[in-house]
């Protein structure tokens, strides 16, 4: 049986009030209550506030580069589609400098869990704006307010049908669990936007703003119907509905490998010498 104390890493070294910490506590506790040993998962990660969440666990880990998580972890998927896949990165880590493999892994829904922490800027290199950003916020590298227009991922998931999709908000440990434990169980490809307000660098994000703004979605809601849920993704501003907005069941990319679909490629037999002949006609 497992508990909290397995998961124990090294001391978080983020800012006190940071929402990032009720992340890794929903995290962990969610790890305890589905039984999930340290041993049975990976955690990838990139740049940022969010790639150090790892370092703050006991688990199989990767640290890449900026905006490479997923390719990373879809090698690790597909090395070894068997283990538990998880991907954590930042607004701008994932929805900036990691869009276009954020777009093919939903694509392909290849059986990773993404868990994105949104604070809408980027905090590690102190106040830039990301692409979640809301136009008209003034940053160090917009003293004019931010022109573009804010990115909506949670519409682009569900646009490119994402197997699994869903909002939380770091303020609601409860809730959150929960949506981070259906989003570990789901086949598939599985993206969680968690809403979570940076202290040091966004004064409008802050935890009084979003819970006068976030909902639960109804209980009679239906998430597998796509243009509901497209419809419910559009809210934002006054009203932010958080919970699981779309969910489809179709098939995973590596299930469709007939190469790894009866046995996993970390398993399958390996010749060096067949190895050394391929190398050999390089030279």
């Amino acid at each position: 049986m497992v508990t909290l104390e397995d998961y124990k890493g090294r001391v978080p070294a983020w800012c006190p009030g940071c929402g990032n910490f009720s992340i890794l506590r929903a995290f962990k506790e969610s790890l305890v209550e589905l039984g999930i040993k340290p041993s049975e998962f990976l955690i990838v990660s990139g740049i940022g506030q969010a790639g150090k969440f790892p370092h703050y666990l006991r688990c199989n880990t990767f640290n890449g580069l900026h905006g490479r998580t997923l390719p990373v972890a879809t090698g690790f998927k597909l090395a070894n589609h068997q283990m538990l896949v998880i991907a954590v990165a930042g607004d701008g880590d994932c929805y900036g400098e990691g869009g276009n493999h954020l777009i093919h892994a939903m694509r392909r829904n290849i059986g990773i869990k993404l868990f994105v922490h949104n604070n809408q800027i980027y905090g590690l290199t102190k106040g830039q704006a990301s692409p979640t950003t809301i136009e008209g916020v003034v940053t160090k590298t917009q003293p004019f307010g931010v022109i573009s227009e804010q990115l909506n991922p949670l519409a682009m998931a569900i646009a490119l049908d994402c197997s699994f999709v869903g909002r939380g908000f770091s303020g609601d440990i409860p809730h959150l669990k929960m949506l981070i434990k259906e989003a570990l169980m789901h086949k598939g490809f599985s993206l969680v936007d968690i809403l979570q307000p940076c202290v040091s660098f966004n004064k409008i994000n802050t935890y009084e703003w979003y819970k006068k703004r976030v909902y639960y979605i109804e209980s009679d809601y239906n998430p597998e119907d796509k243009y509901l849920a497209f419809e419910k993704s559009l809210q934002w501003g006054e009203k932010i509905p958080i919970g699981v907005i779309y969910k489809n069941h179709r098939k995973t990319f590596e299930e469709m490998i007939p190469v790894i679909k009866d046995k996993p490629l970390v398993r399958q037999p390996f010749s060096f010498a067949k190895l050394s002949k391929t190398l050999e006609e390089f030279f």
